[in-house]
């Protein structure tokens, strides 16, 4: 006999003397099923992250009126961020270079000091 769970999802409901050995089987199936279809947090992100990519082409792509313009568009947008980031990220790997540099100089400064 099939009945709704405390969630509104179906139950097996059993009378007899075997119904909570059934139960107990019947959540244990249930359990093992959950268990084997999780999902894996960084890819359902990046899932996540595809789709709305995809719906912002598919709106530039009706705003333009068609998907060569709209894929034109995207194109141009994407080499102005890509020429705009480049000096950032040129500059930031410079400073993080000399950081790395002078760290090393001070562990070299701290060393020979400590071995006087």
């Amino acid at each position: 006999m099939l009945g709704r769970g405390r969630n509104g999802e179906p139950m097996v409901m059993a009378t007899g003397p075997e119904a909570a050995d059934l139960q107990a089987a019947y959540e244990r199936g249930r359990k093992d099923e959950r268990a084997s279809r999780r999902r894996h947090p960084l890819m359902m992100t990046l899932l996540f992250a595809a789709a709305a990519v995809g719906l912002v082409i598919l709106g530039v792509a009706a705003r333009e009126g068609s998907f060569a313009r709209g894929g034109g568009v995207v194109d141009h947008n994407l080499s102005v961020a890509a020429d705009r980031a480049e000096p950032a990220v040129r500059g930031a790997a410079a400073d993080a270079n000399q950081a790395i540099k002078d760290a090393g100089q001070s562990v070299k400064d701290k060393t020979a000091d400590a071995v006087k």
